[in-house]
């Protein structure tokens, strides 16, 4: 269909959660190309509806390294059913162009969503794979969740920021996240 502005960290509607898709319609088939188009012509992973303006819970990835064919992943309403581990990984974002930061995550992830044909399925994506962080970070957009809310440190994360010229972390979006903490604590230990 067309490859879409992507918005930038300041963007208001970022910040909101997006809504359920009732059926998979033209519409919706519509705006899963574009967010296919734009993530491949920006060289993502992954992107979310939020990212081009539009606040339905529907997300895509592609894992797929440089000499492997593209594998898009479709996901409509996705739910996250299952998750333990726990892994810090650096992470970026489209729409943080060129920022980086470490993050906690899950290491583990089970996914139920549907697919571009509504047809529901089960994901599940382990060892901190590059998958199991992407469906994490694809699914915070559609909760109006950013990566640097996980960010490890928010004092290297401001800095990180003001070099690239956005604005600086929202403190009170920062997340406390003690079970991912515990799962970190778990595998340091088991190390």
């Amino acid at each position: 269909m067309a490859v879409k502005k992507v918005l930038k960290y300041g963007e208001k509607s970022l910040r909101e959660p997006s809504k359920e898709v009732h059926k998979v319609s033209k519409k919706i088939t519509e705006l899963v190309q574009d967010l296919l188009d734009t993530m491949y012509a920006q060289n993502g992973v992954g992107l979310a509806a939020p990212q081009i303006g539009q606040n339905l819970r529907v997300f895509v990835i592609d894992v797929s390294s440089n000499n492997e064919p593209l594998n898009p992943i479709v996901f409509i309403n996705p739910k996250i059913i299952k998750k333990s581990g726990g892994i810090v990984m650096e992470e970026g974002c489209l729409s943080f162009p060129e920022a980086y930061a470490k993050v906690k995550r899950y290491k583990n992830v089970m996914v139920k969503a549907m697919d571009i044909h509504g047809k529901s399925f089960v994901l599940e994506a382990k060892d901190g794979s590059l998958l199991a962080r992407a469906i994490q970070h694809e699914n915070d957009h559609l909760n109006g969740v950013l990566f640097i809310d996980h960010c490890i440190n928010r004092f290297d994360m401001d800095s990180v920021l003001e070099q690239h010229h956005l604005p600086p972390v929202e403190v009170d979006r920062l997340l406390s996240e003690p079970d991912i903490d515990e799962e970190l604590e778990k595998e340091q230990k088991n190390d």
